[in-house]
């Protein structure tokens, strides 16, 4: 008996053990995967140069530099990262910020041949570069689905970490439709692929495989308190990528859709203020004038639960299908407004080149205004065709309505469940709110920059 549990420990192990040998994998992309070396040229002064002491320089073989070497003088600083190759007529991807800024781009593959690539188009806000290197016959890697992907699946990340080439780390998904930002657009069109297979510096634009050898992501991201492997690692979907790098072969970038809308999430608090059955769906906070959204009729205060086919359970889920839509492409939006579901449809447009910046606001230090919000009739010439609306001159630190309402705002509705309330002048704005309890949730309407917006403030009293 004993004899015969052993045994079966043992096939137990073996079958294990075959299923995570990954080695005839990992050599049929020997050819597949690249390092990336790119070089920057760095401007070096005289005054740098004479720093080091010359001893310095001969112990080691250098030469000194004389002083009557011109003043500036340039050196290489070469980066490292990966990528791999998509055809057989040289096309290679890797990421943006791999090959950003350089003024030369080299792929070496593990054999050692090594090649100058054209960077033929790059997308920012996808992390994404396409090169091109001059040969032929080489062997691109087999595309996955990466909408099959689930979570849990085993998955491979081959790529150069610290210049180490053809490093091979194993891991499962351990999440999918992640939406992370660098604080610069970078990523907020992405609905990322989270792996706890160790990633590195130098992984990046390497490609991220599936158990049948089928690429399913390319590695683009990290967080990490040390600099390296955390266990929490991002790769960009390759159905994503391969969308990009087609118009990345044909026009150099990418275009990508634009709605003009603003907003966030849909609490549980406000699903119920608003009537939703559950928080589910993008929040419109505010409209971008004659944008998409504007033409189509969108307000602030809808909540968008579906683009075209595809359920928006968070804002970014909106911002990732939106973003992925060509310009131009004609989309339907459903959307609740008013206790109840309606469509609209919206002519897409083409997301422009931002640069935003916080408004310089100084904060009275004692206010004691409803909401935290000292405001101001319109005149004469500030009115509108409805006669609406009251002017934010300050906006208290702390208060309820900080960071959700700003200076120069032009409150114009009040709105809680069926009650709305139209303001007109500051006595009326005050009037509505002693109309509410304290911690009842209130949406307030009103124009910013000449555009619509909407916000959830919590009602509050001292």
């Amino acid at each position: 008996m004993k004899r015969l549990l052993f045994a079966l420990l043992l096939s137990i192990f073996a079958i294990e053990a075959h299923e995570f040998d990954f080695s005839e994998l990992v050599k049929s992309q020997s050819e597949s995967v690249v390092n990336i070396q790119s070089v920057r040229k760095v401007k070096l002064s005289q005054r740098s140069l004479n720093s080091f002491p010359e001893e310095l320089f001969r112990e080691f073989g250098f030469p000194f530099p004389e002083m009557d070497t011109p003043r500036q003088q340039e050196r290489e600083s070469i980066s490292t990262g990966s990528g791999f190759v998509i055809d057989k007529n040289g096309y290679v991807i890797t990421n943006y910020h791999v090959v950003q800024g350089a003024d030369e781009v080299l792929v070496k593959f593990l054999d050692r041949k090594e090649f100058k690539a054209e960077i033929v188009g790059m997308d920012e806000l996808s992390d994404l570069a396409l090169l091109k290197i001059e040969s032929k016959d080489l062997d691109p890697v087999e595309m996955g689905d990466s909408d099959e992907v689930e979570q849990g699946d085993g998955v491979i990340a081959i790529g150069s970490p610290y210049n180490y080439d053809f490093s091979v780390t194993f891991g499962i998904i351990s999440a999918t439709g992640r939406g992370i930002t660098s604080g610069q657009g970078i990523g907020d069109y992405v609905p990322y692929l989270q792996t706890d297979a160790a990633v590195n510096r130098g992984n990046s634009g390497g490609p991220l495989f599936n158990t049948d050898g089928e690429v399913i992501g390319i590695n683009s991201q990290i967080f990490s308190r040390s600099g390296g492997n955390e266990g929490l690692a991002f790769a960009i979907p390759i159905n994503i990528a391969l969308e990009v790098v087609e118009q990345l072969k044909e026009n150099g970038k990418f275009s990508r859709g634009y709605l003009g809308v603003q907003g966030g999430e849909v609490s549980s608090d406000l699903a119920e203020a608003l009537g939703m059955n559950k928080p589910i769906g993008a929040l419109v906070r505010a409209v971008v004038k004659d944008s998409a959204a504007d033409n189509g009729g969108v307000k602030p205060g809808d909540v968008i639960v579906q683009v075209g086919t595809k359920d928006v359970i968070y804002f970014k889920d909106l911002q990732h299908t939106v973003g992925m839509t060509k310009p131009n492409t004609n989309l339907k939006l459903r959307l609740f407004r008013d206790g109840d579901y309606k469509n609209l449809y919206v002519k897409v447009g083409e997301l422009p080149s931002l640069s935003q910046t916080e408004p310089d606001i100084k904060e009275p230090e004692e206010p004691d205004y409803p909401l935290g919000l000292q405001l101001e009739n319109l005149t004469e010439e500030d009115s509108n065709e409805e006669n609406l609306g009251v002017r934010v001159i300050q906006v208290t630190s702390n208060s309820p309505a900080f960071g959700e309402i700003l200076r120069g705002d032009i409150i114009t509705k009040i709105k809680s469940g069926s009650m709305t309330y139209n303001i007109s002048n500051v006595n009326e704005f005050v009037n509505a709110l002693d109309s509410f309890a304290v911690g009842d949730k209130i949406a307030i309407f009103g124009t910013r920059d000449g555009s619509n917006f909407f916000v959830a403030v919590t009602v509050e009293y001292d």
